[in-house]
């Protein structure tokens, strides 16, 4: 087997058809591939875990579903936690409203099922606040249950903007990984105005530089260069 096909092996547990598809037709461009995710993915300012956790929140904002089943293992696998992921979920509604909420339930079924949690059934057709209070059953303390109580209530009032506000606060999660994840998804969107926005929102908050910076490399894996052009602009250059 190629050092490639090894590689995915190891993270997805299985070769994906789109990893056995690249070597068939093209056996060095998944070796350069190969090069470039596991220096994207590696430690450094950001962990593993951190990583994968942020492109599955992304991915759920973007309402890309494939990309974030799949870092949703690599989540897990890297010692994510029910709540944390739940949390990621959650934020991604702050640019994909409720259809993201949906999407990101097959995250979350994804883990229950890698972690041998007790599943507990949820139609993807759930509401905004249905969604936030069954994530709500998973967290670990009281502080954190009506911390996703005081989200479902403030859906359910249609208040937005507070809602927003809450979203983007400690809990499980910090507010620093938040606002980097809030960064992440207008740089996979390609919205260049608001990265930049995010990323100075992100400083204000106590981002490192160099947080941001591993950020446009898992945003560059999935988004494509593109995604790197846009968040490049917002760093500040050394």
């Amino acid at each position: 087997m190629s050092l490639g096909l090894d590689y995915f092996k190891k993270v997805y547990g299985v070769i994906p058809g789109w990893v056995q598809k690249m070597y068939d037709y093209n056996p060095e461009m998944l070796q350069h591939y190969t090069a470039l995710r596991g220096a994207a993915m590696s430690a450094g300012a950001l962990s593993v875990k951190e990583k994968d956790i942020l492109l599955v929140g992304m991915n759920a904002a973007r309402l890309y579903a494939r990309s974030m089943v799949y870092h949703t293992k690599g989540s897990i696998d890297g010692g994510a936690t029910l709540e944390e992921l739940a949390e990621y979920l959650v934020v991604a509604y702050h640019y994909g409203g409720e259809k993201a909420l949906q999407i990101g339930l097959q995250s979350f079924e994804y883990a229950l099922e890698l972690t041998g949690a007790k599943s507990i059934k949820i139609s993807h057709e759930s509401n905004g606040s249905e969604i936030i209070r069954f994530y709500g059953q998973f967290a670990t303390s009281d502080q954190s249950r009506s911390y996703f109580e005081q989200l479902a209530i403030l859906f359910d009032r249609g208040d937005v903007n507070a809602l927003k506000a809450k979203l983007l606060e400690t809990n499980s999660v910090t507010t620093q990984m938040k606002h980097i994840l809030m960064t992440g998804i207008y740089t996979t969107t390609l919205n260049n105005e608001e990265t930049d926005v995010w990323a100075k929102k992100a400083r204000k908050v106590g981002v490192q530089e160099a947080q941001l910076a591993e950020l446009g490399y898992a945003c560059l894996l999935t988004a494509g260069i593109p995604s790197w052009f846009e968040i490049s602009d917002a760093l500040i250059e050394k």
